[in-house]
């Protein structure tokens, strides 16, 4: 799209302009900002006022949509003639506009803080538009990127693959814990936007055009990361490859699942934000559970949300820009007709993680998680086959490990106004998943004396001393529940 160093140059004129997520954060406000992110550009419009200069007019460009003077353009960006494929001709004459979107685009990681841009395709929905997205439109910042980078562990890794980058946010995040970043996409138009994200950033990102694992059938990753176009649209409807792909169903989601196994390294994992079928014949979890148990990996998956055909079908079609078009009821009746034929009766929507452990016994964990979620996501991913490693160790082992009490752990005492003592007593992980979890008496006094300085069999002997009670018929009852605070993370062994 822009070759490396007018990209480079490109990006240098940028920071001078102040157009940089803090600056125009600070210059739009929150109303404007917001209003960006409902797609309304007026309360950003109206920030800038009658402004003309350098950073009001990249705004105007490349966030607004809007036409503005060749020569103010110019005057931020140098010769505007290398930057013609991102750019076109305005209306009036002696205007340009921008042809994609550059934007501003900042994040916070153990790596430090880090400020760059994104490369995509201009939002056809601006400001109430009905425009209908190309068959190769490149998707923006999206809900679904940030959700997909907030989960992504941030263990320092070797190599990481980002399977269908689109405009290339997850290689920028991967880029600051990762040695080698690969993009695979099958879009063309996504390689040259994932290569222009990576260029403006000064990133070094190996980007390769195909369809799923084809371009890296011979490598391996520690670390796969992909929000996969996982829509399930009739397979004759007019297909946009950002969010719909070639399989039947969630078949696609199934293969990315099913293929993992070979492309990962001993130890690495693959993170998959997608959806999947619900069919009236068979939970959700036995049909994951015949996607992931060949694989031999490990595996947490959170159901988030469960929708009903219908309001999957809505959602995607004003996604394509056809509400208020004649082809809306009957594409809608299409969809309807194939999800009745193939016995779908509900969508569900969420978060997969396979790891590649190696263990006799693998773990799959399926789990309907609508709650609201914590910071810390991709911490609460990473720890994850650890703590079912200690959770598993035989009752003579266990006793003997030294547990910490996870310091985001809060306990909340629950009953009547005025009642002596409380009805219930939680435990709360105020991080990850925001996991809580009802104890008792033993349970709290053992888990809460948990500092790292003794193992947990002197601690359940010593409060059963405290409650008078037979300390191994404590242990008998306390070790069973005692297992799941260590596999949720309540107990951590550092």
């Amino acid at each position: 799209m822009l070759e490396p160093s007018v990209a480079q140059d490109l990006a240098g004129r940028l920071r001078d302009a102040g157009y940089s997520y803090d600056a125009v954060a600070d210059r739009l406000g929150p109303s404007g900002l917001d209003g960006l992110a409902r797609n309304a550009t007026v309360p950003a419009d109206r920030a800038l006022g009658g402004a003309t200069d350098p950073q009001a007019t990249l705004v105007r460009a490349f966030a607004l949509q809007q036409d503005v003077p060749t020569a103010d353009l110019a005057a931020a960006l140098g010769d505007l003639h290398r930057l013609t494929p991102i750019l076109a001709a305005g209306d009036p004459a002696g205007t340009v506009r921008a042809a994609i979107e550059i934007r501003p685009y900042a994040f916070t990681d153990d790596a430090g803080e880090h400020a760059g841009w994104l490369a995509s395709d201009l939002t056809p929905t601006l400001d109430g538009r009905m425009g209908e997205p190309s068959d190769d439109f490149v998707l923006g910042l999206s809900p679904a990127s940030v959700t997909l980078a907030q989960l992504t562990m941030r263990t320092p890794r070797g190599r990481a693959l980002d399977l269908g980058s689109g405009c290339g946010i997850q290689s920028l995040h991967l880029a600051t814990h990762t040695e080698h970043v690969v993009a695979t996409d099958l879009n063309p138009r996504a390689c040259a936007m994932t290569a222009l994200t990576a260029a403006l950033n000064g990133i070094a990102v190996d980007v390769r055009q195909g369809s799923l694992y084809e371009p890296v059938a011979d490598q391996r990753f520690d670390l796969i990361v992909t929000n996969p176009p996982y829509v399930m649209a009739p397979p004759d409807a007019s297909r946009l490859v950002y969010r719909e792909g070639l399989f039947t169903a969630d078949g696609l989601v199934r293969a990315v699942v099913t293929g993992a196994a070979t492309q990962l390294d001993p130890g690495g994992a693959l993170q998959v934000l997608g959806n999947w079928a619900i069919t009236a014949d068979q939970p959700w979890q036995e049909r994951l559970a015949s996607w992931i148990a060949p694989t031999g990996c490990d595996a947490l998956v959170l159901q988030r949300e469960r929708l009903d055909p219908y309001e999957y079908i809505e959602i995607w079609l004003a996604d394509a820009g056809l509400v208020g078009t004649p082809e809306y009821r009957p594409c809608y009746a299409e969809w309807v007709d194939y999800f009745d034929a193939l016995g779908i009766v509900g969508v569900g929507l969420g978060w997969l993680t396979l790891y590649h452990t190696g263990n006799a016994d693998p773990e799959l964990r399926f789990d309907d998680w609508p709650h609201q979620v914590q910071g810390g996501l991709g911490e609460a991913f990473a720890e994850f086959p650890y703590a079912v490693r200690a959770a598993k160790l035989p009752d003579d082992q266990l006793l003997g490990v030294t547990f910490t009490l996870d310091p985001a752990v809060t306990s909340e005492a629950l009953g009547r106004p005025g009642a002596a003592d409380p009805e219930h007593l939680v435990f709360r992980r105020g991080t990850g998943f925001g996991r809580a979890v009802e104890v008792d008496t033993g349970l709290a006094a053992v888990a809460g004396a948990c500092d790292g300085d003794l193992p947990l069999g002197v601690l359940i002997d010593a409060v059963a001393e405290l409650l008078v009670v037979d300390a191994d018929e404590l242990r008998a009852d306390l070790l069973p529940r005692l297992r799941p605070l260590i596999a949720d993370g309540y107990l951590r062994n550092e």
